[in-house]
C-alpha cells in the first residue's frame, strides 16, 4: 500500500542540498513509495477547526542542480494525509507554536505527525534534557543573576546559553576568572527578565559534541562528533565545527536507553541527542540534522529507518 506524506519545511529552493537532512528524509520517503506533498509554514490554516494547507505535489532528486519539482498548488485537508513531517527550523516562536496547533488538528483527524505536535511544544530542547539528571552535567535554569553568579562561583567553569537558540548562537563560556560575567548575564537574561541555562563546562567538548540520532526509539549505531575549531568552545557545524562520524560507545548507548522510553511515550520518532563526554546536554526534537554526514560515512540509511518506523505505526493504526 502506498502512503501519502506531507512535509512542512523552510523554502526548499533555499536549502543546502549537500547537507540538508529534510531532503535526505524526503528522498527516502519517495524511495519507500510515499506520495509527497510540500507545504511551507505560511500555507497552513484552520477553517472551522479543520486543518488545511495550500500544498503542492513534490518530487525530489539526488542532483545538485535540480533537487526538486513541484506540481500545482491546491488546498489539501491535512488530516487526510497519512503522515506529516514537521521540519521547520527554529526559532521556536509563536508562529511555530500556532503551526503545532494546526498540525494537532490534523492529528485528531487521523494524520500521523512526526514529531507529535504537543511534544514539540512541551519539550524545550535544552530544558527537556534536564528530565534525565542521571545523564546530565550540573545545570541551572534561572533568570536570577545572583543565583547564576553563585552557580559560577560553585563550578567556576560555566557555559551560559539562551533556551531558544540553535546552531550555537548566543552561547558563552565563562572561565574561572569570571571575566565579563556581569555583561553576559545582563545580555542573556535581558536584565533578569528572561530565563537562561547555566551548565558546568565539559572539557571533553574538545573531542567533539556528538549528535546521536534516535529513530523510533532505537539509536543509529553511529554519531557525528562536531569538533570545535581552535579557540572555540562550540562544536556546532554552524559555528565552524568539523564533523567526524564515529561509532557509539557504551556510555552513548546507556544514555539512549535512559531517554528512549520517554521519547516513545511522547511520540517523538526522530530525535537528536547531543552528548559531550559522558553527558547529555540537549535533546533536539524540532528538526534534527546530521543525517547526510553519518550516512556518507557509514551507509546507515537513516531516512529509510525513519520511513520503516512511520510505516510500522501507520500499519498499527490501520
Amino acid at each position: 500500500m502506498n502512503f501519502s506524506l506531507g512535509v512542512v519545511m523552510d523554502p526548499i529552493a533555499q536549502i543546502n542540498v549537500k547537507k540538508d537532512t529534510t531532503l535526505a528524509l524526503l528522498q527516502a520517503a519517495q524511495d519507500s513509495g510515499f506520495q509527497l506533498f510540500y507545504f511551507e509554514q505560511t500555507s497552513l490554516y484552520l477553517d472551522n477547526g479543520r486543518a488545511i494547507g495550500c500544498g503542492r505535489p513534490l518530487q525530489v532528486f539526488d542532483h545538485a542542480e535540480r533537487w526538486f519539482a513541484l506540481g500545482e498548488s491546491r488546498e489539501i485537508h491535512l488530516g487526510e494525509l497519512d503522515t506529516l513531517l514537521m521540519r521547520v527550523d527554529p526559532p521556536f516562536d509563536n508562529e511555530y507554536i500556532y503551526s503545532t496547533y494546526i498540525l494537532e488538528a490534523a492529528e485528531r483527524e487521523g494524520a500521523l505527525v512526526v514529531n507529535k505536535p504537543q511534544s514539540l511544544r512541551d519539550c524545550n530542547e535544552k530544558i527537556f534534557a534536564t528530565s534525565f539528571p542521571q545523564c546530565s552535567p550540573p545545570v541551572l535554569v534561572s533568570r536570577d543573576m545572583l543565583r547564576l553568579r553563585q552557580f559560577h562561583q560553585t563550578h567556576r567553569n560555566v557555559i551560559f546559553k539562551p533556551l531558544d537558540g540553535m546552531g550555537g548562537a548566543g552561547i558563552f563560556h565563562c572561565k574561572p576568572d569570571g571575566a565579563n560575567l556581569g555583561a553576559i548575564l545582563e545580555m542573556l537574561t535581558k536584565h533578569g527578565r528572561r530565563q537562561i541555562m547555566a551548565q558546568r563546562y565539559i572539557p571533553e567538548i574538545k573531542d567533539g559534541d556528538k549528535r546521536i540520532l534516535v529513530v523510533g526509539g532505537q539509536a543509529v549505531p553511529y554519531c557525528l562528533a562536531r569538533i570545535p575549531v581552535a579557540g572555540e568552545t562550540r562544536g556546532n557545524l554552524a559555528a565552524g565545527g568539523r564533523g567526524e562520524a564515529r561509532p557509539l560507545n557504551n556510555r552513548d548507548r546507556w544514555i539512549v536507553e535512559q531517554v528512549a522510553p520517554t521519547l516513545e511515550e511522547k511520540g517523538l520518532l526522530f530525535v537528536g541527542l547531543d552528548v559531550i563526554g559522558d553527558y547529555l546536554t540537549e535533546i533536539n526534537v524540532t528538526s534534527p540534522t546530521c543525517v547526510r554526514e553519518i550516512d556518507a560515512a557509514y551507509d546507515t540509511k537513516i531516512g529509510a529507518r525513519l520511513m520503516r518506523a512511520i510505516t510500522h505505526r501507520l500499519a498499527q493504526k490501520g
